[in-house]
Parts: C-alpha cells; sequence; structure tokens
C-alpha cells in the first residue's frame, strides 16, 4: 500500500473521535505554547509598567492583520490539499501549497515595507496613545520585520495539519514558542532591553520556527514546495481567496474591533489598555483549545466530505462540539474563579487590578459559547461553502461585537467596553445552532 493509499486508509477509516483527538491536540499544544509566549511577552512587559504592557495589546491588533492574511491562505490552500490528497493527486497539492506559501512570503514582504514606513500613525490609528507609543513603536519595527516569516510559517503550519502531519505543525510552532519565551527572560529581565527586546525576540523566535516548519514540511509532506509549482492560473488563487476568505474576515475583524476596542478605551487611561491586554491575552489562551480542538476537526471534514463520508463528518461535528465546550468550561471556571490572582500575575498596578478582574470574569462567561460557533465555522469552511462559513464568521468579531461595544460604550461607559466582547460570544453562538442542525438533519449519512 503507497503513502496515498495509507493515508486514505487513515482518514476514511480511523473512528471519527480517535483521529480528531490525534489531530486536534498536537495543534492545542502548539496553539497553548502560542498562547503562554504571548502571556510571558504580558508577564515580562508589564514588569516595565502599565504603558509599557499596554503596547503589548496595541501590537495584538497588529498580529490578528498578519494572522488575517496568514490564515486566508493557509486554510484556503489546505483545503484544497487536503482535497488533492483525497483523490491521491500529490502534484496538484503541490501547486496549491506552493502558490500560498509564495504568495504568503510576497505579501509579507509587502506589509513590512508599507508598515516600516507609517509605523507611527499607524500605531497611533491602532489605539496608542501618546505614553503608549514609544512602547508599540519599539515592539512593532520588530513584529512588522518579522511579518513574511509569520506568514509563511502559518501556510506551512496549517498544510502540514491539513495533510495529517499536525505531530509536526505542533513541533514547529512548539519550538518558537518555547524560545520566545527564553528570549523574553534573556533580552528583558537579563540584558534590559525592554520593550525593544521584547520585540526582537519574537522577531528571531517566528524566523526559526519558520526554518524548522520549512525543512519539516520538505521531508515529511506529500507535497512540496517549489517556486516552479506556483501556478500562473487565476483560478486557483481565487479558489485559495474564496475558501480562505472566512479566515480573511474572521481575522481582519478581530483586528478592527480590537483597534476600535483600544481608541474607545484611551479616555480611561492607559490602565484601561492594559487591563484588557491582560483580558485578552488569558482569554486567547483559552481559544487556543477551542480553536485547536476545531482545526483538528478541519482536516478531518475536508478530507471525508470529498471522500463522501458524510457520516464521519456529522460525527465530528457532534464530537467536537461537545469535547470543545468541556475543555472551555474547565479553563473558564479556572479564569473566573481566580480572575484577580490572575490580572495581579501580570500588572501590580491597583488600577488595573480593579478593571481586569470583572473583565476577566465576564470574558470567562462568554467563553462558553465559543464551541458552539467555532466547529461549525470550520466545518462549512473545510467544505468549500464559503458563504455561508464568511457569514459565520463575520458575525462574532464584527456584526455583533462592533455593534456592541458602541452602544456599551455609549450608555455604560467603560463597563459598556468589558461586558461588549462576551455579550457578543453569547450572541454568536446562539445565531450558530440552527446552522449546526441544519447540517445535520439535511446532509445524508453516505452517498
Amino acid at each position: 500500500m503507497n503513502t496515498a493509499d495509507r493515508y486514505y486508509e487513515k482518514m476514511t477509516k480511523t473512528p471519527v473521535s480517535a483521529l480528531i483527538i490525534r489531530l486536534g491536540i498536537p495543534t492545542t499544544i502548539s496553539m497553548l505554547i502560542t498562547g503562554i509566549y504571548n502571556l510571558a511577552d504580558t508577564y515580562f512587559v508589564g514588569t516595565l509598567g502599565e504603558s509599557a504592557q499596554a503596547a503589548t495589546g496595541i501590537l495584538f491588533t497588529l498580529q490578528c492583520i498578519i494572522q488575517a492574511v496568514a490564515f486566508m491562505l493557509g486554510h484556503g490552500s489546505g483545503t484544497f490539499v487536503s482535497k488533492a490528497l483525497a483523490d491521491k493527486d500529490t502534484k496538484e497539492a503541490t501547486t496549491y501549497v506552493s502558490t500560498a506559501f509564495f504568495t504568503g512570503a510576497a505579501a509579507g514582504t509587502l506589509l513590512l515595507a508599507v508598515g516600516l514606513s507609517i509605523l507611527k500613525p499607524f500605531i497611533r490609528l491602532l489605539g496608542s496613545t501618546e505614553t503608549i507609543l514609544p512602547y508599540a513603536c519599539d515592539y512593532g519595527m520588530w513584529v512588522l520585520i518579522a511579518c513574511p516569516f509569520m506568514i509563511c510559517s502559518l501556510v506551512l503550519n496549517n498544510n502540514l495539519r491539513y495533510e495529517g502531519k499536525a505531530f509536526y505543525a505542533m513541533f514547529g510552532l512548539t519550538a518558537g514558542g518555547l524560545l520566545n519565551i527564553f528570549g523574553d527572560w534573556l533580552l528583558i529581565k537579563k540584558l534590559e532591553l525592554g520593550v525593544y527586546g521584547a520585540g526582537l525576540s519574537t522577531a528571531v523566535s517566528q524566523m526559526i520556527s519558520f526554518t524548522i516548519l520549512l525543512i519539516l514540511y520538505l521531508k515529511m509532506a506529500q507535497s512540496t514546495i517549489s517556486i516552479r509549482a506556483v501556478s500562473s492560473k487565476f483560478a486557483v488563487y481565487a479558489g485559495i481567496i474564496r475558501v480562505g476568505f472566512p479566515s480573511l474576515i474572521r481575522q481582519g475583524l478581530t483586528s478592527i474591533s480590537n483597534g476600535l476596542l483600544n481608541n474607545l478605551a484611551k479616555p480611561f487611561g492607559d490602565a484601561a489598555i492594559a487591563a484588557i491586554s491582560v483580558v485578552n491575552r488569558f482569554s486567547s489562551l483559552v481559544m487556543c483549545v477551542g480553536l485547536g480542538i476545531g482545526q483538528g476537526f478541519q482536516p478531518v471534514a475536508s478530507f471525508n466530505y470529498q471522500a463522501r463520508k458524510y457520516k464521519r463528518v456529522k460525527q465530528g461535528l457532534i464530537f467536537t462540539t461537545v469535547f470543545g465546550f468541556c475543555l472551555v468550561a474547565i479553563l473558564s471556571a479556572f479564569g473566573f474563579l481566580f480572575s484577580e490572582s490572575i490580572v495581579e500575575i501580570f500588572q501590580e498596578e491597583r488600577r488595573v487590578i480593579e478593571i481586569g478582574t470583572p473583565a476577566l470574569r465576564y470574558a470567562c462567561i462568554g467563553l462558553l459559547f465559543l464551541p458552539l460557533s467555532v466547529p461549525v465555522n470550520m466545518l462549512y469552511q473545510s467544505i468549500r461553502k464559503a458563504g455561508v462559513a464568511s457569514f459565520l464568521s463575520i458575525l462574532r468579531s464584527g456584526a455583533t461585537l462592533i455593534p456592541t461595544l458602541l452602544i456599551g460604550v455609549h450608555f455604560l461607559g467603560l463597563d459598556g467596553i468589558l461586558l461588549a466582547q462576551p455579550i457578543a460570544d453569547g450572541i454568536t453562538g446562539l445565531i450558530c445552532i440552527p446552522f449546526i442542525l441544519y447540517f445535520l438533519r439535511t446532509t445524508p449519512d453516505d452517498e
């Protein structure tokens, strides 16, 4: 039995729950490590003061912009790679991953050049105050320098997952995350380079992570990366963008809403922005669990839908939703019960703790709705129902959050800002329920 046949057998015969866990656990671990090194950034930078810590919240918005491009290319190409491997066509898989990889490199280089040329006004646009600005520029410069490597790393990571090589995808990101934590300790605590050191650590770790992922991809994947395989056909680019568009919307709107949130929080001072930064970092850590299991489901859904094993896709959706909820509920309960202690770890300023403690509790309640929205969104994207997936992607960080923020700050001030995301999470989860039921009821068991 050749490699393609063994992979087909694995994806269509392995019990669905076991397969999702096998693919989802490495992804969850890698995302948790990423979340932990974001928390490490927040912790080490937090020792420099609330304005420095608030800079990490401003730069979180920039990172969301970079991830929006990367996930669009990674998820878009990965879905077609999975489809091609289901058809046992490694040449087509190579075309899609190579096209996404080199397109990502070009897009990252463009973002780097434009971002550095307008760095200060761009950082102000993201919600920085004048006291935060110097720190945000020091950090942001290095994030932009690492931009091409970050995009290409995420393209490789996602395509490894769609090839069923989640362990190798985990290894590449985990190595970069651990290096970043060590770099933060060395450059901030020992060499006293401040926020500049945190940014430098992020850039170096991203470059090393990219190198590891590229080596692993070239050695372990069925497809390969080649400049000669980059397509000249418009249909290939259109397909990647169309299928990946929900990811662009999801991350792009996260960037827009975070920028809006920072700007709305400006009148309440650097302490408010710093508190929101801490809460967002912890929330992202919890979301890593839901997203990790969901991303383990993506290749299973994409491959089996193409192979017309529809019953397995439905079983996978139910399992991912229930299992994801259990994991998120455990972490959210921990965050709710120990909210004050968690905020205090990252910032000892009393005002930051006073704002961050209730904000974290609100956020933990909202996160319970995440398993209702993430798996179904990823399902429709993985089976190339781009219209439905795009609509679902608009909800959490756009159609529900932006109006909630604007209404909340008008009537409740700072409390309205803190309540906006959990309310948006709840509304989004409830809207997604009919889409889950529709797929389960209308999709045949098998063809």
